[in-house]
């Protein structure tokens, strides 16, 4: 890291988060966890007074693991301050990140405010997890501090953070980002080039279009689709990506079999039929109760639980420990 990176991350002392919702807590929760001072603001005043009380039922799983003690919760939380407005949040941050919905207009309009409310030197990203980084720095004067960096959900679990490099952000903006995100404990990984999707979107919904095809198509239930990802190739994801595991298997054998069976994939630019039939009948997912399958709130709650407990033993196993946050 240069020496002017350094300087810029060793002078992050307060962070601020737009959008306290879905994302915005867990990603206090992240700051705060690793000791950063951190102001959270949300336009709608009910889900910015709930975001402490979803921070501590975040940590029950952590603790019930021993990963966090009680005291860890209070701590955390004591760090957080809950801004009642946009001033209020960029007062004395060095370093501001947005979390709202994934409206192009609407980031444009608060990050065009949050610039003109805050310090000259102030860094800015986005959470955005597909629009154009360059797209949304356009309402800003200052594009060399702005950047992307999109957490997975949830945020407090899940290491990986794409940090985007748009046209025009600046190196050292991005490289102090980049930095930061691996001193809270974070695996960030650099994205040069501003494409739609940006990396784990692409990958994620490249398969998406395939499972749901094969749904489409009668080739297989969506129990029977997610059995084989969960307990066939995407068991050992966490342990061995898809470069890896072609390396392994041999670049002839996986060239091989790429030239038989991509003219058989999904390559449809539209989402599936079944998708929009779905939709149409108010099967909108876990909201509505019905997607690809039945929901209840005590189903909900226990798959979100079982993901978060399994998936903070298997990082505990990969990476020698994780943070809580």
């Amino acid at each position: 890291m240069e020496m002017g990176e350094s300087s810029e991350l060793n002078a992050i002392r307060r962070i601020g988060i737009v959008g306290a919702g879905l994302m915005g807590h867990g990603i206090a929760q992240v700051f705060a966890s690793a000791g950063y001072d951190v102001n959270l603001y949300d336009a709608d005043r009910e889900t910015l007074e709930a975001a402490k009380g979803r921070i501590e039922s975040n940590f029950k799983v952590f603790i019930a693991l021993g990963l966090a003690k009680p005291q860890d919760v209070e701590s955390c939380l004591g760090r957080i301050s809950l801004c009642p407005s946009l001033e209020a949040l960029c007062s004395g941050c060095q370093y501001i990140l947005e979390a709202i919905l994934e409206d192009l207009d609407l980031k444009k309009t608060v990050f065009a405010e949050v610039e003109r409310l805050s310090a000259p030197d102030a860094i800015f990203s986005s959470n955005t997890s597909a629009i154009s980084i360059t797209e949304i720095a356009a309402a800003l004067k200052r594009r060399d501090r702005f950047l992307g960096t999109h957490f997975w959900n949830p945020p407090h679990v899940l290491p990986c953070v794409e940090v985007i490099r748009g046209d025009e952000t600046g190196e050292t903006a991005f490289e102090t980002v980049f930095a930061l995100m691996e001193k809270v404990g974070k695996v960030p990984v650099r994205v040069l080039k501003d494409v739609p999707g940006f990396l784990g979107n692409r990958l994620q919904h490249a398969m998406w279009r395939e499972a749901v095809s094969l749904c489409d198509k009668g080739v297989a239930s969506a129990e029977d689709i997610d059995k084989v990802v969960k307990y066939g190739f995407g068991a050992r994801m966490p342990f061995i990506g898809p470069m890896e595991t072609a390396d392994l298997a041999g670049l002839v054998l996986t060239r091989d079999i790429h030239k038989y069976l991509f003219p058989h994939l999904e390559s449809t630019t539209k989402p599936a039929p079944v998708l929009e039939r779905l939709i149409a009948e108010g099967a909108t997912g876990v909201r509505a109760g019905r997607g690809f399958y039945e929901w209840t709130s005590e189903k909900i709650e226990q798959i979100i639980r079982q993901r978060d407990t399994v998936l903070l033993r298997i990082l505990h196993e990969i990476i020698g420990g994780v943070k809580r946050g």
